[in-house]
C-alpha cells in the first residue's frame, strides 16, 4: 500500500470537518511549498546535485529551518541511495514521511488535564501581540463546549487594554473573568483565581501574563512567582505552560521559543495565525530545533479554528493536492 493511501486512511477516522480546518488554514503554505516542489520534481525529474540545492532551497523559505533542512536533506540522501531510487518524482512520499516523522516526535500533543475532579490550571505566556489573549478565549469556548465549567484570569496586568480585551472574550463565550485593577500584582490575581476556581468547583482555570513589563522587574522573575503561587494552592498545577507564538514572524517565533523555553519551563507551544502565512515550514523547525511540542494551531478567525495539533493532519493538508492525484491514478 503507498505512503498516501496509507495516509489518507489513518486519518479517515477522524472528523471530515477537522481536516477541511487544516486543509483551509494551510492553503497558504501548501501554495509556496508543496506546489513549488511538485514543479521541481516535474521539471528536475532526475536527483542529482542541483536537484537537492533546490529543494533545500524550497524547505529554508517555508522556514523549515536551516539545520532541520539539512538533516532532512541528508536523509533523503540516505533513502535515495538504499531504495534505489532515480526518478524524482519517487521522491514525494519520501519526503512526506519524513516530514510527519520530523513532527510526530514522541507526539506529546495533547494537552495534559487533571483527573477528575480536580481543578485543570493552564498558563499562557508570550510577548504581546501574538495572540494569547484571543487563544485563551477561543480555548475557553472549546472547553466550555466540551461540557466543562472554565475561569479565566486576567493576570497580564500591565499591557493597556489587556484585561478589558479578555473580559470581552469572557463575555463573547460565557466564561467569567477574574481581575484587579490595571497595574497590580499579577500573582495576587492568580491567588485570587485559584481560591475562585476552588469555591466555584471549577474543571478548567485559563490564566493570561504579561508579555512584558513596564517597570525593570524580570520577566521570568515574575513568572516564577505566579507559579509559586500557583503551587501553594495547587501543588500539581500549572498542568501546562502554553508558549504562544506568532506562525507569521518565522525565526522570529523560533528565537522566542527558545528565549521562554529556557527559562519559564514552557511545556508546550500555540502557534496562531498559520492561515496568514506561506512559512507553515516553521512547525517543523520549532518541532524539531526544540524538545517541545506543539499543543495547539490557530488556523483561522472563527472560534473552532483553534485545534489541537496533529502531525497526520498537517502532513495530509499539505500534500492533499498530490494525494488526490494518487487516488486518481489509481482509478484510472
Amino acid at each position: 500500500m503507498s505512503f498516501f493511501k496509507k495516509l489518507k486512511e489513518s486519518i479517515a477516522s477522524k472528523t471530515e470537518a477537522v481536516t477541511n480546518v487544516f486543509k483551509e488554514g494551510l492553503a497558504k503554505t501548501r501554495t509556496a511549498f508543496v506546489e513549488k516542489v511538485e514543479e521541481l520534481i516535474t521539471r528536475r525529474k532526475k536527483i542529482d546535485e542541483e536537484f537537492y540545492e533546490e529543494l533545500e532551497e524550497i524547505l529554508i523559505g517555508a522556514d523549515v529551518g536551516v539545520n532541520t533542512v539539512m538533516t532532512l536533506i541528508d536523509e533523503l540522501r540516505v533513502e535515495v541511495k538504499k531504495r534505489k531510487i532515480e526518478d524524482a518524482a519517487e521522491l514525494q512520499p519520501v519526503l512526506s514521511e519524513k516530514l510527519i516523522g520530523l513532527l510526530k516526535g514522541d507526539d506529546r500533543s495533547e494537552l495534559r488535564m487533571a483527573p477528575n475532579g480536580q481543578i485543570t490550571v493552564i498558563l499562557f505566556v508570550g510577548v504581546n501581540g501574538v495572540g494569547k489573549t484571543t487563544t485563551i478565549g477561543k480555548l475557553a469556548h472549546k472547553f466550555k463546549n466540551e461540557g466543562k465549567k472554565v475561569l479565566m484570569a486576567a493576570g497580564d496586568t500591565f499591557r493597556a487594554g489587556a484585561i478589558e480585551q479578555l473580559e470581552v472574550w469572557g463575555e463573547r463565550v460565557g466564561v467569567d473573568v477574574i481581575k484587579q485593577s490595571s497595574g497590580s500584582d499579577p500573582a495576587a490575581v492568580m491567588f485570587d483565581a485559584v481560591q475562585a476556581a476552588k469555591q466555584r468547583g471549577v474543571d478548567v482555570l485559563l490564566c493570561d501574563t504579561a508579555g512584558r513589563l513596564q517597570n525593570k522587574s524580570n520577566l521570568m522573575e515574575e513568572l516564577n512567582k505566579i507559579f509559586r503561587v500557583i503551587q501553594r494552592e495547587l501543588p500539581e498545577a500549572p498542568h501546562e505552560v502554553l508558549l504562544v507564538l506568532d506562525a507569521t514572524t518565522g525565526q522570529n517565533a523560533l528565537s522566542q521559543a527558545k528565549l521562554f523555553g529556557e527559562k519559564s519551563g514552557v511545556t508546550g507551544l500555540v502557534l496562531t495565525k498559520l492561515d496568514g502565512t506561506a512559512k507553515g515550514g516553521i512547525v517543523i523547525a520549532i518541532r524539531n530545533e526544540l524538545n517541545l511540542p506543539v499543543k495547539l494551531v490557530g488556523l483561522g478567525e472563527k472560534m473552532g479554528d483553534l485545534q489541537q495539533f496533529d502531525s497526520e493532519q498537517f502532513v495530509h493538508a499539505l500534500f492533499a493536492g498530490l494525494i488526490k492525484q494518487e487516488d486518481e491514478q489509481s482509478e484510472s
